[in-house]
């Protein structure tokens, strides 16, 4: 009986990473990685099925991050509200290692997440769910699933959701194109990150507040200013914004 259970979650394993190679790919200018990532994205969403699906990877030890693929209506968006107001199930999954299922974002989800929950919600989502993207002790970032509709994710949807996460641990992990050639997928992600701790370090020095209350004020305009924590990083580095002790 084990055999067949291994071979059965094998099967479905190839059968999703077909389904993910057969997917057309939408943006030609992404990188193999984040191209495939985005696609991975699509077949989730269908296969599940779900209104949205989204991966953000974040830096070991720390809850900063980056989006690095998404599908469907304003799930980029829905993403990236995580990582401006540094709350919700991505967050969560990430830095308990553990699944993340709220199957009433309204309710329930509002009490996890003050912030994010309503914001969400604003988006038209009923149900969010994450899943860590880790092997062994390194984590890598988390998979995120969005649904309109409240409601639980049924046993099986669960178990191809955990599919889904597997093949992306592992397209992150590789980050290799079919010849067997390094391509810079991620790197975005990485120079991602590095934008916004060094616009953190600036307005920590120009305000004279510690770092947690900087990110705390990056976080506070990028959302009241309806934009990506990395826009606001990359025009606070450039010289285009700068934040005053009334900023929040």
């Amino acid at each position: 009986m084990g055999d067949r259970r291994g071979g059965g979650a094998n099967g479905r394993l190839a059968l999703l990473g077909r389904l993910i190679d057969d997917e057309p790919a939408v943006d030609g200018s992404l990188g193999v990685t984040a191209g495939r990532l985005e696609r991975l994205c699509t077949v989730l969403a269908r296969v599940l099925p779900a209104s949205g699906a989204g991966v953000s990877v974040f830096t070991e030890g720390r809850i900063e991050g980056g989006t690095a693929a998404t599908w469907g209506p304003d799930s980029r968006a829905i993403e990236e509200l995580q990582h401006s107001l540094g709350e919700g199930p991505c967050i969560d999954a990430f830095t308990s290692r553990r699944p993340v299922l709220e199957p009433d974002l309204l309710g329930r989800g509002i009490q996890r997440w003050p912030a994010y929950g309503p914001a969400a919600h604003a988006y038209g989502v009923g149900a969010v769910f994450a899943l860590p993207l880790q092997v062994g002790g390194a984590r890598l970032g988390a998979l995120g699933i969005y649904r309109a509709e409240p409601g639980p994710l049924a046993a099986l949807t669960f178990s191809q959701a955990i599919t889904f996460a597997e093949i992306a641990v592992g397209l992150l992990i590789d980050g290799q194109d079919a010849d067997g050639g390094t391509v810079s997928g991620v790197d975005d992600l990485v120079a991602y990150r590095a934008e916004v701790y060094q616009a953190q370090g600036m307005v920590m020095v120009d305000l004279g507040v510690t770092l947690s209350e900087a990110m705390a004020r990056l976080r506070g305009f990028a959302y009241s200013d309806g934009r990506p924590l990395s826009d606001v990083a990359h025009d606070v580095l450039a010289g285009i914004l700068q934040l005053n002790r009334d900023t929040l």
